[in-house]
């Protein structure tokens, strides 16, 4: 299967010396958004086709522009500080020839499961994470389908590793950062395309490197913005509601959880 990778990098130029040793696609092509550190000239020394954007316009608006260098009909959306230590990539490429958004099970570096595939959001279903961990297994993986065994159809995943038809692969503008993977996977759904988790193939991610704290305003309303354009209002306020209970029955666990709620709240005043 002929593929292309598309890479946006923000100061990564140490996690993509770890990536390429483990990458063969057929295609490269990095775009370089954040300060030169040297990333968009060892992306070139391995045969990318390197789009420099100092500006940085965001990272849905830095794929597009790496998508329209594809000529390959299927592309893996990567981050720099993913590793294909398996090498997986090229079956999850052939796998996504087929109609739909694919991604793999993605793995932190000590080998645990990483919450990168999630459920419709705005359902009743978004309800189920409050109860964990006291659901029967069945509805635990419904709330949380990256723990699942098998393969399987997901809500939405998360694009540090997200593979489809060229054609198919393209990211609303407007938004500059998080909740652009739900939005391609939600708007995918509405064309009648699934996404699927291939939990079978499994990629390493380290996570986080380009994002120096977590902006948990921004994320709740991106979040809600991209559900309510997506899925309607209704939906959108279910979702809300869902985040606050979540949020509210784990700020036990310390400031994260407790600054996640804030923002929740924030959303409905």
């Amino acid at each position: 299967m002929s593929w292309a990778a598309v890479i946006v990098l923000h100061r990564s130029r140490a996690h993509l010396a770890r990536l390429l040793p483990t990458l063969d696609a057929p295609q490269l092509v990095v775009v370089d958004v954040g300060p030169d550190d040297g990333g968009a000239q060892l992306a070139a020394e391995h045969g990318a086709t390197v789009i420099e954007r100092r500006d940085n316009p965001g990272y849905g608006a830095a794929n597009n522009a790496g998508l329209r260098h594809v000529t390959q009909p299927v592309t893996v959306l990567l981050n720099p500080d993913t590793i294909d230590h398996a090498r997986v990539l090229p079956e999850l490429a052939r796998r996504a020839s087929l109609p739909g958004l694919h991604a793999p099970r993605l793995l932190n570096e000590d080998g645990s499961v990483q919450r990168s595939a999630h459920p419709l959001p705005g359902t009743l279903g978004a309800f189920l994470p409050a109860a964990l961990p006291r659901l029967p297994r069945a509805l635990e993986v419904r709330a949380e389908p990256y723990k699942a065994d098998r393969p399987r159809t997901v809500g939405w995943a998360i694009a540090a590793a997200l593979a489809g038809p060229t054609q198919l692969i393209h990211f609303d503008e407007r938004i500059h950062l998080f909740a652009e993977d739900m939005e391609l996977c939600l708007r995918a759904r509405q064309q009648g395309l699934k996404t699927y988790l291939h939990t079978d193939l499994s990629l390493t991610h380290t996570g986080g490197h380009s994002v120096t704290s977590e902006p948990f305003a921004q994320l709740a309303q991106n979040r809600h913005d991209v559900i309510q354009r997506r899925l309607g209002s209704g939906p959108a306020r279910l979702d809300d509601a869902a985040q606050i209970l979540t949020f509210a029955l784990r700020t036990y666990k310390g400031r994260r959880e407790r600054e996640q709620l804030a923002a929740a709240l924030k959303l409905r005043r």
